[in-house]
């Protein structure tokens, strides 16, 4: 059964050259899947006279403390599946990476929600699925260096909050006549 799309909707992503997966049939049926499901979240809807699209995951950022949960617990079962599908832990974690960042600024009022209609998290992991069942090792690599940079992102941020700290700390004692 193929799966249902708009007439307008995009085609699967695949990389240039490089021949679809061999799957078996509940392995195809599985990616038809996580397709519709990432289609239906991130680009059902196409704005009339527009190219911009966007689906149901911003909608559902609309609903205060809610929202976003329902929308980070449907994209979640993309990554389940991937999973399944043997992806590695790094193409994984960035998987959750791009769930995170869609959860975290759209939960922020207002300015996530207008995030939440251009971050298409959910499209970005299933082409990251079907990069990895195309081509693991390359998706492997760029996964563990966006981790790396992340990690060292972090690093440098914690480092940084640490010495503003120790700053602060001093020049409050400063300010005060009792130490």
């Amino acid at each position: 059964m193929k799966p249902v799309r708009s007439a307008d909707a995009p085609p699967p992503v695949r990389s240039a050259g490089v021949p679809p997966p061999v799957l078996s049939e509940s392995e195809r049926r599985r990616l038809e899947r996580a397709e519709r499901l990432a289609f239906l979240l991130d680009n059902a809807i196409r704005i009339p006279g527009t190219r911009f699209r966007f689906g149901l995951d911003p909608l559902l950022g609309l609903i205060p403390g809610l929202g976003d949960a329902l929308g980070a617990l449907a994209s979640a079962w993309i990554v389940v599946e991937a999973a399944r599908f043997g992806a590695p832990r790094p193409v994984l974690v960035r998987m959750v990476y791009n769930i995170g960042i869609d959860s975290l600024i759209g939960a922020v009022p207002g300015i996530g929600d207008a995030f939440d209609f251009v971050w298409k998290s959910d499209a970005k992991n299933v082409a990251l699925l079907r990069r990895h069942l195309e081509q693991p090792d390359v998706v492997h690599r760029a996964s563990r260096r966006l981790l790396l940079g992340v990690v060292l992102l972090l690093a440098a941020i914690a480092a940084g909050s640490i010495a503003a700290a120790v700053l602060l700390i001093r020049y409050l004692l400063t300010l005060s006549p009792h130490f």
